[in-house]
């Protein structure tokens, strides 16, 4: 019986544990539907990401190695309290508290106290520290309390964003560009993106609650090359600040211009301002690669070399300019002077930009024949694009009479005289840099070379477009024309003592409302210099000018002549032997040395230096030389201490100071005469320093 009786009580025993184990069962899925749910919905399936790592994007730089475009490192410092013992964190939080405050300067040490310990009650994992610290300040929190332990045991993390500069601002903004993935990218940063780009990096993250995710590991990325390019950023600056002048003058709309060697077709400058409100103008489109214009008179010249070409023209050729008009069937061309100009040569036309005298002379000889004169503008290439490196350049458009229907006895006439046909300014400039180089024509190069570590990788050498795009003969003849127009001619008022300016005005009507108006223009000025042996061409074009006058010689040629003679006073190539043996040693920025040293070393200035191994220096121009004198400026910001930066150029002095921690401000041009915070002054992270540059 009592064998039986334990039988029963086992039997008992496991027939609860089978009705509490089926109870399990049935609670277990019923729990976990009503009150875990969210825990297995599909976004939360995934506990881990894998995001990409953006590289460093490689900077821009002008011929000079001055900085153009550059990537600035940002960080973003988090903290994870998990991973922090209590000991350390109670022995240390106060310590860390205040030096944070100290740091940032925006918060008192007890705020960051208390911040600190709820993080640590609440164990995050990812808690937010301070958005936007730069380099400097990333190096000190690391040797911060706590935070020195590194990440597996002070629990500190950091994120890199890379925010993209341009030093020089507006300069040069349009060719230098942007890179965006939501929309198409222009200028050297698109065309070059492929380089510039690096390769990005991968980095797995782990969610935390709040949707906060956590670095777990990385695969770091790898910066990009960078990108020399054919700029002088003091040409450059001279042209931004002559047109802009100009376009304030003459209340225009915008304007264009750029300078380019007519030897390899290196671009040394290019600016492109456009209104934006009554009194700005800005880098807004990139109009010389971009915007295609009727080229009016600057078009003659294409025009008298087909002539002469063919053989129908000769420069003494006469022509009546019949009291300053003509009629071509139904319309009536006009010169801008009233009256005329009686009966002139075919040089004096293009001197004195007859459109009546060189549009006769050209429908003399082509009326009959106009698929002529087009064919002979085609051979010359002045219907092919240039194929520059930069996107959205427009191609070239010029009717032929077998190709167009809309082809009439008017067509050839106006597009003698440069209407009718379409080119954009840096496409007419390429024709004049031809002719100054002696009829062989050169593609414009934005880019010298690509580098990697600071080692060269790849150079972009110069490329011929068209070796011989007329006699040359005709060649000699054409300069000599262009020479009078600014001797005698219609360019007379930038004529130079010092050196030979070629050129030829342009003075285009605008087409408003579908209709030509008189009263709208388009004014322009291109040529070349110093003209018995030319190194330079250059293009000047105003839209739209509303005051001051409208005429190409009033208004574009004397931006022409302030770049001109700026580059001629700087280019020492330029320079008769004469003029260099009684040169003058030239004033210089003051700045860091191993720049300034090649800048006099290319320029054969002699040098002395009181420190071979002094960084930044003050320049002394003296008699026969120049002398650095070494400028203590790190050592200075080691020590907390305002530096002395008058006479330094903004770009360095936004590399030390921005670098450092200071919040920098600054009107004007040039180098710095006023700073806010005088030598000697303590200074801290954050705080605000104002300069002014002259």
């Amino acid at each position: 019986m009592k064998h039986s009786k334990n039988i029963k009580r086992r039997a008992v025993a496991i027939y609860l544990f089978m009705i509490l184990l089926a109870l399990v069962i049935i609670i277990q899925p019923l729990y976990t539907q009503i009150f875990e749910s969210h825990l297995y919905n599909t976004e939360n399936y995934n506990v881990t990401r894998t995001v990409t790592v953006p590289a460093s994007r490689g900077n821009i730089y002008s011929d000079d190695l001055s900085l153009l475009a550059t990537s600035i490192p940002e960080y973003e410092i988090r903290w994870d309290a998990k991973q922090v013992a209590k000991e350390l964190f109670l022995d240390e939080v106060e310590e860390l508290s205040f030096k944070l405050s100290e740091l940032f300067d925006d918060k008192i040490a007890s705020y960051y106290s208390n911040y600190l310990r709820k993080v640590w009650a609440k164990q995050s994992r990812y808690a937010l520290i301070k958005r936007k610290v730069n380099y400097n300040q990333l190096k000190l929190l690391k040797q911060f309390p706590i935070f020195r332990e590194g990440r597996y045991k002070g629990g500190f993390q950091y994120k890199q964003i890379n925010i993209r500069q341009k030093p020089f601002q507006q300069l040069a903004g349009r060719t230098i560009g942007y890179h965006k993935k939501q929309s198409k990218s222009v200028g050297i940063e698109g065309a070059f993106n492929y380089d510039l780009k690096g390769k990005n990096g991968e980095r797995l993250e782990h969610r935390l609650a709040g949707n906060e995710w956590m670095p777990i590991r990385e695969r770091e990325s790898f910066p990009g090359k960078d990108v020399i390019t054919t700029i002088d950023i003091r040409v450059q600056d001279i042209a931004h600040q002559a047109l802009e002048e100009r376009l304030y003058f003459h209340d225009a709309d915008f304007g264009t211009t750029i300078l380019m060697e007519v030897a390899t077709g290196e671009i040394k400058s290019i600016v492109n301002l456009k209104k934006v409100d009554e009194d700005k103008y800005v880098e807004f489109y990139n109009f010389a690669i971009g915007r295609s214009i009727e080229p009016g008179s600057t078009f003659k010249l294409a025009s008298v070399i087909a002539g002469l070409e063919d053989g129908f023209l000769q420069l003494d050729d006469s022509v009546n300019t019949t009291g300053g008009k003509h009629s071509f069937y139904d319309r009536v061309m006009r010169d801008s002077k009233k009256g005329g100009y009686g009966v002139i040569s075919l040089k004096e036309s293009f001197t004195k930009s007859s459109n009546v005298g060189i549009s006769k002379l050209i429908n003399k000889h082509y009326e009959s024949k106009p698929s002529q004169f087009v064919d002979r503008l085609y051979s010359m290439g002045i219907n092919d694009p240039l194929g520059i490196a930069l996107s959205g350049e427009v191609k070239p458009a010029i009717r032929h009479p077998k190709q167009s229907s809309n082809w009439s006895g008017t067509t050839l006439p106006w597009m003698s005289i440069g209407y009718g046909i379409k080119m954009t300014p840096l496409q007419i400039l390429s024709f004049y840099a031809a002719i100054a180089n002696d009829g062989q024509r050169m593609k414009p190069l934005f880019v010298k070379s690509i580098m990697a570590n600071g080692i060269t990788e790849k150079n972009f050498n110069p490329e011929v477009l068209n070796p011989s795009i007329c006699s040359m003969t005709n060649i000699k003849k054409v300069k000599q024309m262009l020479e009078d127009v600014v001797e005698y001619g219609t360019a007379k008022n930038i004529k130079s003592k010092q050196y030979k300016i070629a050129g030829k005005t342009g003075t285009a009507q605008l087409i408003i409302d579908g209709a030509y108006d008189n009263q709208r223009h388009q004014a322009s000025f291109v040529g070349y210099f110093p003209a018995d042996n030319p190194k330079y061409a250059c293009i000047v074009m105003i839209n739209d000018p509303q005051e001051n006058g409208s005429y190409g010689g009033d208004v574009a040629a004397p931006v022409f002549r302030t770049i001109s003679d700026y580059v001629m006073n700087t280019d020492l190539s330029l320079q008769h032997t004469d003029t260099i043996e009684n040169r003058q040693i030239p004033v210089s920025k003051d700045g860091y040395k191993r720049h300034l040293t090649n800048v006099f070393s290319s320029f054969d200035v002699p040098i002395s230096s009181d420190d071979d191994r002094a960084q930044w220096v003050l320049t002394k121009s003296q008699k026969e030389q120049v002398k650095l004198q070494t400028r203590n400026i790190t050592r200075d910001l080691e020590k907390n201490k305002m530096p002395n930066i008058k006479g330094m150029g903004l770009n360095d002095v936004l590399f030390l100071l921005e670098n450092y921690g200071l919040n920098i401000s600054y009107s004007g041009r040039g180098s710095v005469k006023e700073q806010s915070i005088n030598k000697g002054e303590n200074i801290s992270k954050g705080q605000n320093l104002t300069i002014v540059l002259s």
